[in-house]
């Protein structure tokens, strides 16, 4: 099972993960299996969801101005010239 989920895109998985929602509770599965299923299902769910949403965030960054770097560079411009002829 975990040879085909690294195969997928994380798209691919949050559609089968759809479909196996949409059609387990019609099959003859008993009810601890079907219980269990469904939450292995919404945890991965949250997981893939948390992913792509931090994905297309990390892609708006990019769009913006093609840095995704937190760190704020400043040049240093010189000192300014000092009119207090104390110092």
């Amino acid at each position: 099972m975990c040879v085909i989920i690294t195969g997928m895109s994380k798209e691919s998985i949050v559609f089968t993960i759809g479909l196996l929602l949409l059609v387990i509770p019609h099959l003859g599965i008993p009810e601890v299996w079907k219980f269990y299923f469904f939450i292995i299902a919404g945890a991965l769910l949250v997981i893939v969801g948390y992913s792509l949403r931090r994905s297309a965030y990390l892609r708006s960054i990019e769009k913006e101005n093609g840095e995704r770097g937190t760190d704020a560079f400043v040049e240093h411009v010189g000192q300014k010239a000092s009119t207090d002829k104390y110092v």
